[in-house]
């Protein structure tokens, strides 16, 4: 029986910075090692695998695309690779891959397949703000998107809300960068104003941004947060 190759989930920088100012060297020679990818985007996964290991020759990348547009039927054959003994790469746009990244539906294929997964160290922009916010690390929730409407967004913010203070639970959550600042404003608008906010933006990059204060302290306070990507935490006792 022919040796089954592994499935490396493959963190990637969080924005333009060097790789190896931010990832493991082992990251690097993984890379080196591995021919076959599921990636978010190819072009932006080249160019991140041939930045971190100019060398490698790019025809011989074997590069399945997994987004929103891919039929399931065909994803459900991109470890077939493992089966052959190649080992191969899950690499997502930013950051971790799986992690608020449609990659966890591979990674739920190779356990189903008896893949061995090998997580690698990387930048996790929600494990980081976490981190940094001074909030409640021991008890939190990461929500993903809230909902786009307006009227439904402020209702789904006092939810949070209260399920923070109920449960001594900081709620984690992210928006599309160029929605950032409206996203802002209803927090301001809708949050009562002892609750602690945490605004985490562009973590890693020489811009970091990461505050935490009470909403009364944020609207003294003028802050651009248009099209940086951004982690909003609230934490209400």
């Amino acid at each position: 029986m022919s040796r089954v190759g592994k499935l490396y989930l493959i963190p990637t920088t969080l924005g333009d910075n060097e790789p190896l100012e931010v990832l493991p060297i082992s990251v690097k020679k993984v890379i080196e090692k591995v021919d076959h990818y599921i990636v978010e985007n190819e072009k932006s996964a080249r160019r991140f695998i041939k930045k971190i290991s100019p060398r490698k020759s790019q025809p011989s990348l074997h590069i399945d695309v997994l987004d929103k547009f891919t039929d399931e039927f065909e994803s459900a054959h991109y470890l077939d690779a493992c089966s052959k003994g190649y080992n191969v790469g899950l690499v997502s746009e930013a950051g971790v891959p799986a992690i608020a990244d449609p990659g966890a539906l591979i990674v739920q294929l190779a356990h189903k397949k008896g893949i061995k997964v090998v997580p690698m160290v990387g930048p996790s922009s929600i494990t980081m703000a976490m981190m940094s916010s001074g909030l409640n690390g021991q008890n939190f929730a990461f929500n993903g998107y809230l909902p786009i409407d307006k009227a439904e967004r402020k209702r789904y913010i006092k939810q949070l809300e209260k399920l923070s203070s109920d449960k001594d639970q900081s709620q984690l959550f992210i928006e599309t960068p160029y929605r950032n600042e409206k996203m802002f404003t209803d927090l301001l608008q809708t949050l009562s104003a002892n609750t602690q906010l945490c605004i985490a933006a562009d973590i890693t990059l020489s811009t970091e941004y990461i505050k935490t204060q009470s909403v009364q302290d944020w609207k003294k306070e003028k802050v651009s947060l248009h099209k940086r990507p951004a982690i909003f935490i609230l934490h209400k006792k």
